[in-house]
């Protein structure tokens, strides 16, 4: 612990890290306030995706729960205001942190594009949040542990340093997360039809990519369901003639 007790000591000594700290508790905050609003008031999140998209299905459905849409909401924007909140921030975090790992596992799980690249990055900055603010959990980790807290320096004695290694690591890891995102699967169902077709025009995968894209967009049959059916058409065209 000594080791992380010092990098804790380290950032929170850092002017730049600091900007990045508050950075992140402004974007978290903002991206639940806005998303959480969105269920307590009854309307679907994502309301211009269609019902038989995966995501648009699983909203859908998740709108008609009524109590449980609305206790997602307010969930949502209680841990956007404890993270907003300087005394609260690390509760917020705890709380913010599996809701948004939940939404991030379903984003990757139905290639949704319009989450699949912020989720992840949404994480790692709740990660940020969390270990910053790990003093306050030490005396939950161990007994022994003090119960003191890191208090913040005053801005005059601030380190004005550039920390250029921890800034590059967030650009590559943000870069890593595109990347994965746009490459890291052979199909993206995207979010319409058209949009689906026009990704694998003039590519070897255009015939089996249209029956893949209607079979989402079309005929309303699950991601998986449609999957193996693209592997089957695959497998079939690449099989040898007897």
């Amino acid at each position: 612990m000594n080791t992380i007790d010092r990098f804790i000591s380290q950032i929170h000594a850092n002017r730049w890290h600091r900007y990045f700290y508050l950075c992140c508790r402004v974007l978290l905050g903002y991206a639940f306030l806005v998303a959480g609003l969105v269920k307590i008031v009854g309307d679907r999140f994502a309301s211009g995706l269609s019902e038989i998209h995966p995501m648009g299905a699983y909203l859908t459905a998740l709108l008609e729960t009524g109590l449980y849409y609305r206790f997602i909401g307010w969930s949502q924007v209680v841990a956007a205001i404890l993270i907003l909140i300087p005394r609260t921030v690390a509760m917020g975090a705890v709380l913010y942190f599996p809701i948004i790992l939940n939404i991030c596992v379903l984003s990757i799980s139905v290639r949704f594009e319009g989450s699949i690249v912020t989720t992840p990055l949404m994480v790692l900055a709740n990660v940020y949040l969390l270990v910053w603010n790990l003093p306050k959990f030490k005396p939950l980790i161990s007994l022994n542990a003090p119960t003191a807290v890191t208090r913040m320096g005053r801005k005059e004695s601030l380190d004005s340093s550039f920390p250029t290694g921890f800034f590059m690591g967030v650009a590559a890891s943000a870069l890593c997360v595109l990347l994965l995102a746009q490459k890291g699967c052979d199909i993206m169902p995207r979010n319409s039809l058209q949009d689906c077709v026009l990704q694998y025009q003039g590519t070897p995968l255009e015939a089996s990519a249209v029956e893949f894209c209607k079979c989402v967009h079309s005929e309303g049959l699950g991601l998986e369901t449609c999957l193996d059916q693209l592997e089957m058409r695959e497998s079939s065209l690449n099989a040898p003639l007897d």
